[in-house]
């Protein structure tokens, strides 16, 4: 049986990755941080990582109000990422949600939410020490 593999990263000097989304051709750019030897022009694979963490939560929860008696209206986040030196790793990552849900949504329904949002796989795949700060703000239109 063959492998089936999902996405491909290519290596482009100075300090760049072209990576492909193979059943799409779908690319992103990276590109390492001024603060570390680059030229700071793309997403840098740590901004990845916690970007990632923000649109696994907002993924979540849209599929979660998928059939409930409520929408989820407007998603936005702003996303901060701290480094830590030694070794150099993502040491925190906060994400302020600003959400809008129809008039349905009771506040049970935005507890659950929340819930689940905050299960999302991707919090759930980072290293216990890395630091996740979200916050909620819930708008009801």
């Amino acid at each position: 049986m063959a492998e089936q593999w999902n996405y491909t990263v290519s290596y482009q000097h100075p300090l760049r990755t072209t990576n492909t989304h193979l059943a799409s051709g779908e690319t992103v750019l990276t590109d390492a941080p001024t603060d570390n030897h680059g030229l700071g022009q793309a997403f840098s694979p740590t901004d990845l990582l916690s970007t990632s963490l923000a649109a696994c939560v907002a993924t979540i929860m849209g599929i979660h109000v998928e059939g409930k008696p409520y929408d989820l209206v407007r998603l936005d986040a702003k996303v901060q990422k701290t480094m830590a030196a030694q070794p150099r790793r993502v040491a925190a990552i906060a994400i302020a949600f600003e959400i809008e849900v129809s008039s349905e949504a009771s506040d049970q329904d935005l507890a659950v939410l929340e819930r689940v949002a905050r299960a999302c796989p991707v919090a759930k795949s980072l290293h216990p020490d890395l630091e996740q700060n979200l916050s909620f703000a819930f708008t009801r239109v």
